[in-house]
């Protein structure tokens, strides 16, 4: 079975004077349609693709929308609202009762209009050797309308576009998002795994011992924060729109960050045919509680960005990733395994209060995650130890023996397996059937139990034919 990994590519729309306006005219009506359909859903309660479509595609179609327009308008809407609803089942509105959940409900989902369409291949249709589009509007099919793309861009849509295209308008510019299923790169057996530890001062710390600082960016978010406080507090024509003109460049200048520091982690753990091992950060900002500056730092931590990142990109190169759990990380020494919460010394020196080794905070977090991974990989990965002994073929058959095995061995087998183990705790799974028993240690008598051992007890086997006790305690 081919696996794919979803992609998309964006292109841009390059309309004509006349194009323009028959764009922006069919995406104010669709979204205008979608507020339609929302209001009829939420009033009576059908958020089901097949049933809101017999409440609502005769007036849709009324309204000058093509049939397969209709059936799109309403399939976003209902994708909406399954959305919304994940959401407030996932607790990211709030508790129930909360002011952004009690917002959210009482009202049906509103669609702004200039909200993103899609378009199937009945309403879009890509001619790629002349590089345009023909698209579907309320004032007919435009054809021709040019789009630019690199090379890169045009090959993956040549070969892999499949699904539908999003049409986007953002500051008076048109793009196309269109989706692409790209194979999977057949994933190697990893000869160990690199580390990354996610930070705030620190964007990411691999294993090897490189750090990518975010001094940088966290300079450049300061010094937009602070510009933004400065128009908005002007309040002036200019300063509006300069601010319109700087919107989303922060956002920018983040998402290339994170995609070049992904593509430097997934290189090097390929060249050296190891995985990658990721910190799973998923409601870090519920957990934590931090002072009002603190606040804004937090909140544009890009975090999840960058591991979505390295994800997809390990998917394409066919490198194993998996996450781990983060918890005690940057607390725990990676030489000689002691966690303390004093280890942690500042935010980048770790002392370890057993071995006394001194190391990097966030390389010795790193190198933790590495072996977590390792660890979780193992875990995961299908068992190549050789089957165990069964009935008496040497020792280590004792781990191995069942309830039916019990029966049919003989009271020598036994006396042999308790012997054996006289002196060394726990012993060895031996059954029998009883309805009342003894549990205590093997080692039966005080003068040859072995040193330390005081596990002795008395308890009442289940009672009943076919029931068994253990003998260990």
């Amino acid at each position: 079975m081919l696996v794919c990994v979803k992609i998309v590519v964006q292109v841009r729309l390059l309309p004509d004077a006349a194009q323009a306006p028959a764009l922006e005219s069919a995406l104010r009506a669709v979204n205008e349609a979608a507020n339609l359909v929302s209001a009829v859903a939420f009033d009576r309660h059908v958020f089901r693709e097949y049933a809101l479509r017999k409440q609502v595609y005769g007036s849709l179609k009324d309204r000058g929308l093509g049939a397969q327009a209709a059936q799109q308008v309403i399939k976003k809407t209902c994708n909406a609202y399954k959305t919304l609803r994940a959401t407030i089942q996932a607790g990211n509105l709030g508790a129930p009762g909360s002011k952004r959940r009690v917002k959210a409900e009482s009202k049906p989902i509103a669609f702004r209009p200039d909200a993103a369409q899609p378009y199937d291949d009945r309403c879009l249709s890509w001619q790629l050797d002349t590089r345009t589009v023909s698209i579907w509007t309320t004032s007919g099919r435009l054809r021709g309308v040019r789009f630019a793309c690199s090379a890169d861009a045009l090959r993956t849509l040549a070969l892999y576009r499949h699904g539908e295209s999003d049409l986007v308008s953002r500051d008076g510019r048109w793009f196309l998002m269109a989706t692409c299923d790209v194979p999977e790169a057949g994933q190697y057996e990893p000869d160990g795994f690199l580390g990354i530890d996610l930070g705030i001062a620190n964007i990411a710390t691999t294993s090897d011992g490189e750090i990518m600082s975010g001094r940088m960016v966290n300079r450049y978010r300061r010094r937009q924060l602070s510009l933004r406080r400065k128009l908005q507090a002007k309040g002036t024509k200019s300063a509006k729109r300069l601010l319109k003109k700087r919107a989303r460049k922060e956002a920018r200048f983040a998402r290339d960050i994170n995609h070049c520091i992904a593509k430097k982690i997934v290189t090097e753990a390929e060249r050296t045919s190891r995985g990658i091992a990721l910190e799973d950060l998923t409601g870090i900002r519920d957990r934590v509680r931090l002072r009002k500056p603190q606040r804004v730092t937090l909140s544009s931590w890009a975090f999840a960005q960058l591991g979505s990142f390295i994800a997809y990109k390990a998917l394409r190169a066919g490198v194993p990733a998996v996450y781990v759990d983060p918890a005690w990380t940057s607390r725990t020494c990676a030489d000689c395994g002691h966690a303390d919460k004093r280890n942690r010394v500042s935010q980048a020196r770790f002392t370890c209060r057993g071995c006394g080794v001194v190391a990097h905070a966030d390389r010795n977090a790193s190198r933790n995650i590495a072996a977590r991974g390792q660890v979780a990989w193992d875990a995961g990965r299908e068992s190549r130890a050789p089957a165990p002994a069964r009935n008496g073929q040497g020792l280590d058959a004792a781990a191995s023996i069942t309830a039916s095995d019990a029966l049919a061995a003989s009271s020598a087998l036994r006396a042999e397996l308790v012997d054996s183990k006289q002196n060394t705790c726990p012993p060895p799974r031996i059954w029998r059937i009883s309805t009342k028993t003894k549990t205590r240690c093997s080692c039966r008598a005080a003068s040859k139990r072995s040193p330390g051992c005081g596990r002795v007890k008395r308890g009442r086997a289940r009672r009943g034919p076919g029931r068994y006790s253990r003998l260990s305690g």
